[in-house]
């Protein structure tokens, strides 16, 4: 009874190794169709997009507060920046609604391509349609990020001008010791960046005014805000660069995946036909010899 009892127990676990053999085999087979690069380009667009949208959001504000209290005290002055700051935090809305459905679809049209190239769902093939949408989105996305470039350009103008402020009142804080000219008529006049119209008053601070502002946490706040936004707009120029990068990738291997499946199709129908003749020759042979 001993030995009997030894097989059993042998068996079992060969058949629990087996199912945990098929288990690992189709984890390995599901991870395998995760599109890992499609992942990371979704995230970091994502990310990007985030930190381009709240942080500029944000900063908009503190640049209306810090206009309308030091730059413009006549609120007619500075009326169209603030219809500019509230058309542009919608615009922002937009881009935010806009790129998280977009990096979804792109984020599935990897897990359809990758599966398609793969062949993971067994007879799942790929389509003319299938084609025409992967192509479809490598020229949206290359437009898209020609149309980033530029928002990452537009984003370092405002951190430029922050950035020129808070040199000026480093300068009035510890003047050189080869300064000619009066700490108070060292100026930041905004007009000059269209910001304000020219006949805004005073539409400058200098000396003692401008590193009062400098000192605000409006503006210290606003200014690490700017260079933030700077950062997820490059961000997700880099993301769409990486996701055009797959997408033109992805699109050839589908035009690879298509040929193979059309020559497939042609050798199985080639195999069909020469099985056919052999099967009616043989019949015809015994038919003879009957």
């Amino acid at each position: 009874m001993k030995p009997i009892l030894e097989t059993t127990t042998t068996g079992e676990n060969d058949e629990a190794s087996q199912e945990s053999k098929g288990c690992f085999e189709c984890c390995i087979k599901c991870l395998g169709g995760v599109p890992y690069a499609s992942l990371l380009a979704t995230i970091l667009c994502f990310s990007g997009v985030s930190l381009f949208c709240g942080c500029g959001h944000v900063a908009l504000t503190k640049v209306e507060r810090i206009v309308s209290l030091y730059f413009s005290l006549n609120s007619g002055d500075h009326a169209l920046l603030t219809d500019v700051i509230q058309m542009m935090q919608y615009v922002i809305y937009g881009i935010a609604s806009f790129f998280f459905l977009y990096g979804i679809i792109l984020l599935a049209e990897g897990f359809y391509t990758t599966s398609a190239v793969k062949e993971i769902h067994g007879e799942f093939k790929t389509t003319v349609c299938g084609r025409c949408i992967s192509g479809m989105f490598v020229f949206l996305t290359y437009v898209l990020g020609v149309a980033w470039l530029g928002v990452f350009g537009f984003s370092a103008i405002p951190v430029f001008i922050y950035y020129n402020m808070r040199s000026t009142c480093q300068t009035i804080d510890n003047p050189p010791a080869n300064l000619t000219e009066v700490i108070e008529e060292i100026c930041v006049d905004v007009r000059q960046y269209g910001i304000i119209p020219w006949n805004a008053s005073p539409g400058k601070a200098c000396g003692s005014t401008l590193t009062t502002i400098c000192h605000t946490s409006e503006f210290d706040l606003s200014y690490h805000l700017f260079i933030v936004a700077c950062a997820g707009a490059g961000a997700t120029v880099i993301a769409l660069i990486h996701f055009l990068m797959i997408l033109s990738a992805n699109w050839a291997y589908l035009k690879d995946a298509c040929k193979m499946q059309i020559y497939q199709d042609l050798k199985t129908k080639e195999e069909q036909e020469l099985h056919d003749i052999h099967a009616s020759r043989s019949k015809e042979r015994l038919n003879s010899y009957t």
